[in-house]
């Protein structure tokens, strides 16, 4: 699975992969807290009300 992913690619290729990977998940975590405290917040006022 590796080998058809990056297979044919160089190592500048692979580098700037493996960055923009690291950016997504760095994305991906800060979109998920406050989306996640977003629903615990609804979930509180809905219990309130």
């Amino acid at each position: 699975m590796w080998r058809q992913r990056y297979g044919g690619m160089e190592a500048s290729e692979l580098k700037k992969v493996k960055q923009l990977e690291e950016e997504n998940a760095k994305l991906k975590r800060m979109y998920a807290e406050p989306a996640l405290e977003l629903d615990m917040a609804k979930y509180v006022i809905e219990k309130k009300l």
